[in-house]
């Protein structure tokens, strides 16, 4: 009997985000769902069209599955590494299919390694492929088969498939095999994805896997001085896997999964911000120089020196500009959202950037690692915080323009950062600006209650108001930095989680989501104020709101504890490598 490609691709629908795992090599990355199926991936780049799309209503598909119906499903990555393990346990054996994007990357060609393994009993799966390129209007064409390897176009992108040599073609042009292995037996499958036509030989899964693992362990520090290592080395894995070999860094591997079910809120991240990627910088720069911060200064230092004051909030990863925002609508969308492509951040001035990039730069001169040719990127940003700190901006949280605390407040903290790490003539400049900016803010931004306030028209508190004592912009022993965390804990606090700030006057979680990067923000407030215990409860009420992959959002939906927005959230995983970071020690003193 012959099936639709549309019947295939109905046969996996969307699924919880807490349940789909990344693979990711820094050019591109993939979700994985519990039914061994290709969720999402876009090629041959983060930002291309999805070749793979069923995540958001598309066509494209890839799925290894056990073809027994009753089975339950689980799941691991190899410790300090994306080579993920699908599990699946069935009335009759136990079947694992371990998957990673190849290393070292090609940025013009996606291999995709997958290795079905009969763990116990003998396994038998079923394989489909059906690439759709264009988020699945292009299926699969020109497709033949020599020596075992299928060959096929879709769209503008060839395709290359090897160890799927007994599929039947099916109606609609999908390849569908049955694979039947004996206890203890594995079998390979190799697909390659790339806009070049194939002048070179196949690739051979052995050798691929070898020079993967060999990658991967090269890649992840062991993290040893940190709070839960085997987590913190996961985090660096994920911000590994979403950093292009030029540096830049995606704020998230997907688009348009909606942070509040209806509320139109489906953004594009598949793009490198500047202020998550020097969140990135400096936490892995807590301990020690790890790799990831020399990428994130080479490539913040390349967009501040090209654009100066006009610096933009966000890039594509080779530097590019971020295209505008619009509408998919010939897609559904991942449930309860709209399809959006582009970002509207493209149009924005975010002043907090430029703070951040000068405690990036700041953390990488206390290791040694700011070398001469960025001290020009240094004075193009203080260059640029002197030309623009009088306006209003978009702020962190990217909505309307208004003088912002948190956005002077950080640039305060990075110049009084970057002031310790220069001359004493330019050093009494830096720190000169750090003060009238402090005073000016001082002014207009303090509630009468003796906290910090959101900006001069705007008197709630905010948890990105905390980050100007952890990044040192004022003292931790100020009294407006104490009456702040106070504010925070008792008004953006339930059940463990932390809010932004007060939307309006309904309950905080009818609003949005709790922001996880506002609860390692907490970890980092109380611990700085030696609240050890309370800091280490932020953290590990934090950490967990995840599934088996351990991969981290930007909201958790607190009444249904279920991750919302982007997966996975880069700038959450930083925040969660400092925390485990600067509260290692804590531990002895408990």
């Amino acid at each position: 009997m012959t099936v639709a490609a549309q019947d295939l691709a109905a046969e996996f629908p969307p699924r919880v985000l807490r349940e789909y795992a990344l693979l990711a090599d820094g050019e591109r990355g993939v979700l994985v769902g519990p039914r061994g199926d290709f969720a999402w991936m876009c090629a041959p780049g983060w930002d291309s069209d999805a070749v793979f799309s069923t995540l958001i209503g598309g066509r494209g598909l890839y799925a290894i599955t056990p073809a027994e119906n009753r089975f339950v499903w689980g799941g691991y990555y190899e410790d300090g590494s994306l080579i993920w393990h699908d599990r699946w346990v069935t009335t009759t054996a136990i079947i694992e299919c371990r998957e990673a994007l190849a290393l070292p990357a090609d940025p013009d060609t996606a291999v995709v390694l997958r290795r079905v393994l009969a763990v116990k009993g003998a396994a038998h799966v079923r394989i489909v492929l059906d690439p759709r390129a264009e988020f699945g209007r292009k299926g699969m064409v020109d497709l033949q088969r020599h020596d075992g390897i299928w060959t096929a176009r879709s769209g503008p992108l060839n395709l290359r498939w090897s160890g799927g040599a007994k599929c039947r073609r099916m109606k609609g042009g999908a390849l569908v095999a049955d694979l039947v292995l004996a206890e203890g037996d594995h079998h390979d499958l190799v697909l390659e994805v790339s806009p070049r036509a194939w002048t070179d030989r196949p690739t051979e899964p052995g050798s691929a896997w070898e020079a993967t693992e060999a990658s991967w362990a090269r890649t992840v520090p062991k993290m040893g001085e940190t709070l839960g290592v085997r987590d913190s080395r996961h985090a660096y894995a994920v911000l590994r896997g979403l950093t292009s070999a030029g540096g830049g860094m995606v704020a998230a591997a997907t688009m348009s999964l909606p942070e509040r079910i209806g509320a139109g809120r489906n953004y594009d991240y598949r793009y490198a911000w500047i202020r998550d990627q020097c969140y990135a910088g400096q936490a892995v720069a807590v301990s020690q120089p790890h790799p990831l911060l020399d990428d994130a200064v080479t490539f913040i230092s390349e967009r501040i020196l090209a654009d100066g004051p006009q610096l933009k909030p966000a890039y594509r990863t080779d530097g590019g500009p971020v295209p505008d925002e619009r509408r998919l609508e010939n897609l559904s969308g991942y449930p309860g959202g709209a399809v959006t492509v582009g970002n509207w951040v493209n149009h924005q001035f975010q002043l907090d950037a430029l703070g951040e990039i000068l405690l990036l730069f700041a953390a990488a001169a206390r290791h040694d690692h700011l070398e001469g040719g960025h001290w020009g990127a240094v004075e193009a940003a203080v260059g640029a915080i002197q030309a623009r700190w009088h306006e209003p901006d978009a702020g962190i949280w990217e909505i309307d323009n208004q003088h912002w605390a948190h956005s002077r407040l950080i640039c305060v903290a990075g110049l009084r950062a970057m002031a310790a790490q220069t001359s004493a003539s330019q050093a009494a400049g830096w720190s000169g600006l750090a003060d009238t900016i402090l005073a000016d803010t001082a002014s207009n931004c303090m509630h009468e209650s003796g906290r910090w306030q959101r900006s001069p028209g705007d008197q709630r508190v905010d948890v990105a108001l905390l980050l100007a004592s952890i990044r040192g912009g004022v003292p931790s022993d100020d009294p407006r930095s104490r009456a702040t965390l106070a504010a925070v804990e008792s008004e953006l606090v339930r059940d463990g989680y932390v809010y932004r700030f007060r939307q309006d006057e309904r309950p905080l979680e009818d609003a949005e989501g709790a922001f996880l990067l506002c609860g390692f923000i907490m970890a980092l407030g109380t611990h700085q104020q030696g609240r050890l215990t309370e800091a280490i409860a932020w953290f590990e009420r934090t950490r967990a709101s995840c599934g088996p992959p351990g991969l981290l959002t930007e909201e958790f939906d607190v009444r249904q504890r279920q991750l919302r927005g982007n997966v996975p959230q880069a700038f959450v995983h930083a925040l969660l490598l400092e925390s485990a970071a600067r509260l290692a020690d804590s531990r002895e003193t408990l």
